[in-house]
């Protein structure tokens, strides 16, 4: 599956808690108040602000997954991590991205899954706002770029998941065929290792659709659908530790078999508490891609 050196492994070790193989940081769950959660991907009309929910921060063990004891599974725990190296060069380069990178995500969705198609559909570069400013929704900097978003999420809701499949396959033949399809998420640091906000995802196995609140999102053009997440005690939350631009985090967004595989795993930002004082921020490419079998 994927390969670390002997030097990857010891690059490792300097922001890992001493003698342990998880770190303690807050993360952003909803609370949940009565109104739909909305929140804003451009500017607002005056008077409304970006977000409408409030936010609970907790204190949460973030486990490193890089030492596991078992590799995480796509199917089991709803994430795992790829060396996938990538030839692109300039990933704000969207001719580039749309191109090359496009591909090469199609066939790593392929080989990951098991799945007979693989179609990306979208994909949106971050770059992490200054040390100083906390992490938002992910709303756009003046730099056109979205920001790290540290908000506890699912990219898709089972509404949104359901309606995604009619707006990527537009042949009816080629959908009455279809038996079972999934959404994907397939995330990468563009140029740098990671240090500062890492992406931490949710064991989905831990996970109860009671946890989740569907959200509004607003775009210029048009409103989505995702999941927020209500706190839980049970939920196991992993990252993996310096992750590097040729390796590739792949994780489930929606599944349209509802028993025996991962089905949602939300994910969000967080501050990693032994970042260094000069860690560049994270710039990032997420991918989405929806896999039939």
């Amino acid at each position: 599956m994927h390969v670390f050196t002997e030097h990857q492994r010891e690059f490792s070790l300097p922001v890992s808690m001493p003698g342990s193989s998880y770190v303690l940081a807050p993360m952003s769950y909803v609370l949940p108040d009565g109104q739909r959660p909305v929140s804003y991907t451009f500017e607002p009309p005056a008077g409304t602000p970006w977000e409408n929910a409030t936010y609970d921060l907790r204190e949460v063990a973030i486990h490193d997954a890089r030492r596991a004891e078992q590799e995480p599974q796509l199917e089991r725990e709803g994430f795992e991590l790829w060396d996938a190296p990538t030839s692109v060069k300039n990933f704000m380069d969207h001719e580039e991205v749309r191109s090359d990178y496009y591909q090469e995500a199609r066939e790593l969705a392929l080989a990951v899954t098991g799945g007979k198609q693989a179609y990306v559909f979208d994909h949106l570069v971050r770059r992490r706002e200054t040390r100083q400013a906390t992490l938002s929704f992910g709303r756009r900097a003046e730099s056109g770029l979205a920001a790290a978003n540290g908000r506890i999420h699912n990219d898709y809701t089972e509404q949104s998941g359901q309606k995604r499949l009619g707006l990527v396959i537009r042949d009816m033949e080629v959908m009455a065929q279809i038996r079972r399809y999934c959404i994907i998420n397939i995330w990468r640091p563009t140029h740098r290792t990671v240090l500062d906000t890492p992406l931490a995802v949710c064991d989905a196995r831990t996970v109860r659709q009671s946890h989740l609140l569907a959200c509004d999102v607003k775009y210029p053009n048009r409103t989505g659908e995702i999941y927020l997440s209500r706190f839980s005690p049970r939920h196991r939350w992993s990252y993996f530790a310096e992750m590097q631009p040729h390796e590739a985090l792949i994780f489930k967004q929606y599944d349209s078999q509802f028993n025996g595989v991962s089905r949602f795993t939300p994910h969000a930002a967080f501050d990693h508490p032994h970042a260094p004082l000069d860690a560049p921020p994270r710039e990032s490419i997420e991918l989405r891609c929806l896999v039939v079998f």
